[in-house]
């Protein structure tokens, strides 16, 4: 005994007992069960409001419309002599091969051919709920009989007309962006750039029952499956750009199909940015842009090498100047007084213990100028930013070594207002004021060495002269001469602060440094700040 209810669900019972029971989670078709068949073969077939079940040894299958039925409410069903099953349904009456059934049962993905009798053969349907059952029966003389919502109902099938003859079908037209084209004046549309709404027309020619000709659409290209549908038109919107093949299949009142149908083949044309050598330029420039980081971030790298290499560089530089500035000045003026004690010690011992011990003070004054040196190359040398007394006391130190020729006039002078310096800078500027000056106390014999320092709202300068006796001008070559590294240190340092070193001079007529730095990179502030407030301090006084 099978049993099912409105409720859903079919249970199987036997010897008393329930064997098995099928719902919509073992396959059975959804909603009310509203009839049960048992066919000649052992197979029990389910009427649901979700499609036709069939239960066989255990498995259950269930036919809907997307297998090929009008739609999914069967209503009831029964099977005739000829083994054709009829489904009274909520969209009309439907006949259906045995042989249809059992292929889409072996292939679920193929679509069931059928025939629908519908308001417009006569057969009233709803899809109400009806009180009574069985809804369908058949007669011994072979008529089908089924009940509507208003009387009782038959079918012949042995005296049913029947259409064999396939519908024609054509593509009328096709409309792309507003703008209509026929598809009958070439094999293939060559249509614009940009499709956003493509609209193709069709039909098929059918005198008996025109309404009731349905079609089968693809859009090869676009579509992965065919699409049964009763319109006759279709549209497409944002078509990318490539060839296509419009297919359209149309079947008659009968359910014959014309499997032959209508085509239409039509291709989108690419807008610019859409063509293979638009793609192929925004590759090459997207890798030409790599390349370009590449060789970038190479650079970049190459760069910051070079700069701490130029940094160890300058750094060893630096230190060979601090040490020709400091250490080499002080040990040669060591060994200046270590003469004058070697031709003092036979004759004159007391001044030679003397000069000696003067030596003694200065080899301690060199070993403290080293320490110096290597602990803080980069402090600064002049502790106050007052130059002009830095330079004047070292003059005043210079003018009592024993190493100077005689006692030249010295003299430190200032023009404009003192302003303060930047530190390393400022340094600079005192290493190679000390630079020009050791020069001229050692080596002019001048009579008189002057040093003037002047602030100017466009330029710091510094000037050191004397009247001496000249400089070789092999020495002022810009490669100097081989041991002398004064004036190429004096032009490495003025190169690094951004200055400019002239150095004049003639024999017999005296020897002129000037160094000129722009105010800018002279002052801690900057100079046309400090020319303003200058200018509004004077307004105001």
């Amino acid at each position: 005994m099978w049993v099912a209810s409105w409720q859903g669900g079919v249970v199987y019972f036997k010897d008393g007992k329930v064997r098995a029971t099928y719902g919509p989670g073992d396959g059975l078709g959804t909603g009310r069960v509203n009839d049960l068949y048992l066919d000649h073969e052992t197979a029990l077939w389910v009427a649901t409001e979700g499609g036709l079940s069939r239960i066989e040894d255990g498995r259950v299958s269930t036919l809907t419309a997307k297998g090929g039925l009008p739609c999914d409410a069967v209503h009831g069903l029964i099977e005739d002599e000829t083994k054709s099953f009829w489904l009274y349904m909520g969209c009309g009456l439907v006949r259906i091969q045995r042989s249809e059934l059992d292929a889409w049962f072996l292939d679920r993905n193929r679509r069931i051919k059928t025939t629908l009798f519908d308001l417009l053969d006569g057969v009233k349907s709803h899809a109400g709920t009806f009180n009574y059952a069985p809804r369908m029966a058949s007669g011994k003389d072979g008529k089908v009989w089924f009940v509507p919502f208003d009387g009782v109902s038959y079918v012949d099938p042995g005296h049913l007309s029947s259409n064999p003859l396939p519908p024609p079908v054509r593509v009328e037209e096709v409309t792309a962006n507003g703008i209509t084209y026929d598809p009958a004046a070439n094999g293939q549309l060559h249509l614009p750039p940009n499709i956003r709404d493509l609209s193709v027309r069709y039909t098929a020619l059918s005198f008996v029952a025109p309404e009731k000709v349905r079609f089968r659409i693809k859009l090869e290209g676009q579509d992965t499956d065919w699409r049964e549908l009763t319109d006759r038109h279709v549209q497409y919107t944002n078509l990318a750009p490539r060839s296509y093949r419009f297919r359209v299949l149309a079947c008659n009142n009968s359910g014959v199909w014309n499997e032959g149908g209508a085509t239409l083949g039509f291709s989108v044309d690419p807008a610019f940015y859409q063509a293979n050598w638009f793609l192929a330029l925004c590759v090459l420039l997207l890798l030409a842009m790599l390349w370009a980081a590449w060789q970038w971030r190479v650079r970049q790298l190459r760069h910051q090498f070079e700069m701490t290499l130029d940094a160890r560089v300058g750094e060893r530089t630096r230190i060979a100047r601090e040490i020709h500035d400091t250490l080499l000045q002080t040990f040669q003026g060591v060994l200046l007084r270590l003469q004058i004690v070697s031709q003092l010690i036979r004759e004159r011992p007391n001044e030679a213990q003397q000069s000696l011990d003067n030596t003694m003070e200065l080899a301690a004054q060199a070993i403290t100028e080293g320490r110096d040196a290597v602990q803080g190359l980069r402090d600064s040398t002049v502790q106050s930013n007052d130059l002009a007394r830095a330079v004047n006391a070292l003059g005043e130190d210079l003018a009592t070594a024993p190493a100077s020729h005689g006692s030249p006039l010295f003299r430190v002078t200032v023009e404009g207002e003192s302003r303060e310096l930047h530190p390393i800078l400022r340094d600079e500027i005192y290493r190679i004021a000390a630079e020009a000056l050791r020069n001229a106390f050692s080596h002019a014999r001048a009579r008189k060495i002057e040093v003037e320092i002047r602030y100017h709202d466009d330029q710091f300068r510094l000037r050191v002269r004397d009247d001496g006796r000249g400089i070789d001008p092999a020495v002022l070559l810009p490669q100097g001469r081989q041991g002398h590294y004064g004036l190429p240190g004096m032009r490495e340092r003025a190169a690094e602060i951004g200055g400019k070193l002239a150095v004049w001079s003639e024999l017999d007529a005296g020897t002129e440094v000037e160094l000129t730095v722009p105010a800018a990179r002279a002052y801690r502030e900057n100079g046309l700040r400090s020319w303003f407030s200058r200018r509004l301090t004077s307004k105001h006084q």
